[in-house]
């Protein structure tokens, strides 16, 4: 079986996708690196920080597009680390919702501090119809991968 022209674009959207992600995760950990933690700690964080609300270790997971165990090891060792607190979640005796400490929101903000220059900057040299656009294509995709 051939690529169809569709399919081979999308190939290569998959491929760059690669491309980007390692280069994100590259200046997430140096972002993340300034407050002594690495990006993967720095994505639990912020999914719990930009939340209206405790998130358990699924959600959080469902959130970064992890797995639930990898999320969970993480998880643990933040907790004894002090960043993340647990408390009774009475929707389910088992997962425990999440919240930050105040180190861990400090330490979440620490790392916001220098994203957010980055990230303006960034924009700023990028179209900004192009980023919606390429926003909703991601997005699309995500759905579209999720209802398979």
């Amino acid at each position: 079986m051939k690529l169809s022209p569709d399919g081979n674009m999308f190939t290569e959207i998959v491929l760059e996708t690669f491309k980007l992600s390692g280069l994100l995760t590259t200046v997430g950990d140096s972002i993340a690196a300034s407050a002594g933690i690495n990006s993967a700690r720095w994505k639990i964080l912020g999914a719990i920080y930009l939340s209206s609300h405790s998130l358990t270790v699924p959600q959080i997971a469902r959130t970064m597009g992890q797995s639930r165990q990898a999320v969970q090891r993480l998880v643990d060792i933040m907790h004894k680390d002090n960043l993340l607190t647990f408390s009774d979640n009475p929707n389910h005796k088992k997962a425990k919702l999440i919240a930050l400490t105040e180190k861990g929101r400090a330490i979440y903000l620490k790392g916001d501090e220098q994203q957010i220059p980055w990230a303006n900057n960034l924009a700023d040299n990028l179209d900004a119809k192009d980023l919606a656009t390429t926003l909703q294509t991601l997005k699309k995709i995500q759905q579209a991968m999720d209802a398979k």
